[in-house]
């Protein structure tokens, strides 16, 4: 189950556990519309897809998420929490209302959701795996990302407290801090806040080490390795998936 599965890091999640094998794939988002296609996509791959049309923001919506993936496939095993909020604002200009906005959807939200599978999966004595969609701005961040940077170090904490309270119920439970990524969102991101024209993905591309921003597709294996079997007993982990490097400076 993907939540904000059906663009972005989400949406390239669900096509690589379908390519991999997952014999159902659930995701979850605001509008259908656009899931229809990604839909599609994943019945191609040969699994059972299913949408669930759901706002995170709404912990009611998010707790149902999880009952709906349950009741078609009776039960969830792998959680992937990528929806996500990046709406600009400072530590001086941020509203109340953003704020509590940045805190439903990057904190409350997957909160939410990871107790209703945890549930689940304690319910079947059943081991799982979860893996959070995070930030590398949750170290510190840039001056316009502060409820961002907040509530998703907020998520990062949570994570390492989840994986803490259930690793003796084989429920192993990591986050992955990305970085400067090249979705759908972003562009609408760069263009709605930051006056950004048609090129500004080659520009920012040439400002980076690796020359280009980080690709959906390749976050999406790492987040697939870490819900296999194949990345072992490493649970609590957070780990830093990008080209630039924490606490070193120039």
């Amino acid at each position: 189950m993907v939540s904000g599965g059906t663009q972005g890091v989400g949406a390239a999640v669900a096509r690589t556990a379908a390519a991999c094998g997952a014999e159902g794939v659930v995701v979850t988002g605001r509008r259908p519309e656009v899931a229809e296609s990604l839909i599609d996509e994943l019945d191609l791959l040969g699994t059972q897809p299913l949408f669930v049309r759901a706002d995170v923001s709404d912990v009611s919506q998010a707790l149902e998420s999880v009952a709906s993936a349950v009741e078609e496939f009776g039960r969830v095993d792998c959680v992937v929490n990528a929806a996500g909020l990046v709406d600009r604002g400072s530590l001086l200009d941020t509203t109340p209302e953003l704020f509590d906005r940045h805190v439903a959807i990057n904190l409350r939200g997957p909160f939410f959701i990871m107790q209703a599978a945890v549930k689940d999966m304690l319910r079947r004595d059943a081991p799982g795996t979860i893996v959070n969609v995070i930030t590398l701005t949750q170290h510190a961040g840039q001056p316009f990302l502060a409820p961002y940077a907040a509530a998703k170090g907020g998520l990062a904490t949570l994570t390492r407290n989840a994986a803490h309270a259930h690793r003796w119920d084989r429920i192993r439970i990591n986050g992955l801090n990305i970085g400067w990524t090249a979705t759908e969102g972003e562009d609408r991101i760069q263009r709605s806040y930051h006056g950004a024209g048609d090129g500004w993905l080659d520009e920012a591309a040439a400002r980076l080490p690796a020359g280009r921003l980080a690709d959906p597709a390749q976050i999406a294996d790492m987040v697939v390795y870490l819900l296999s079997d194949a990345s072992g007993i490493v649970t609590g982990s957070v780990i830093d998936w990008d080209q630039n490097v924490i606490g070193a400076l120039d």
